[in-house]
């Protein structure tokens, strides 16, 4: 299946089946009782999700939506856990993803420990080149979103990218 830009894959809550990303990036976003949305993860390719469903059935954590367009491989839950049932080499799959998972993450607390809010976007901005290059950090994740994932307010990512952008001299006549 094709999942454009901004379409939701699943949403929080709700039980079903599991998704293997080929090829883009979602986002999972938990919305809190007063509507708030936190941006908690984001889902790059070659993952299948959700993260905490790989082994039993759980309700979906949080809520999928594309950040590009995206090839995602549906898995429905009698098929997968027969598999495994059948299979159980696949565990293996499992927690070798998991591992990269978890390697994700401990760069993701990499950019959050460094002490200059500048050098967290920069650190952020490498990361997403890795997997959503040519396009840019702002033309997939909000400002907001930017700041959520790595401990600033909008303001300061605001000021930041401002602040990173080449600097416009005048025209040459």
């Amino acid at each position: 299946m094709i999942l454009h830009k901004g379409e939701t894959l699943f949403r929080q809550g709700e039980s079903g089946p599991l998704f293997h990303v080929k090829s883009g990036m979602l986002k999972i976003e938990r919305v809190h009782q007063d509507g708030n949305a936190l941006l908690v993860n984001l889902i790059v390719p070659g993952e299948t999700i959700p993260h905490h469903s790989l082994i039993t059935p759980k309700p979906y954590f949080g809520t999928a939506v594309a950040l590009v367009t995206s090839e995602i491989q549906v898995y429905r839950p009698d098929e997968w856990y027969g598999a495994l049932e059948e299979d159980p080499v696949r565990y293996r799959s499992i927690a070798l993803q998991l591992q990269d998972k978890l390697r994700m993450m401990q760069e993701r607390i990499d950019q959050l420990s460094e002490i200059e809010p500048i050098e967290r976007l920069r650190k952020l901005q490498r990361w997403f080149e890795q997997y959503i290059s040519p396009a840019r950090l702002t033309d997939v994740l909000t400002q907001v979103e930017i700041g959520q994932l790595i401990g600033l307010r909008r303001e300061t990512v605001n000021r930041l990218l401002r602040q990173e952008r080449p600097a416009v001299g005048p025209k040459n006549s």
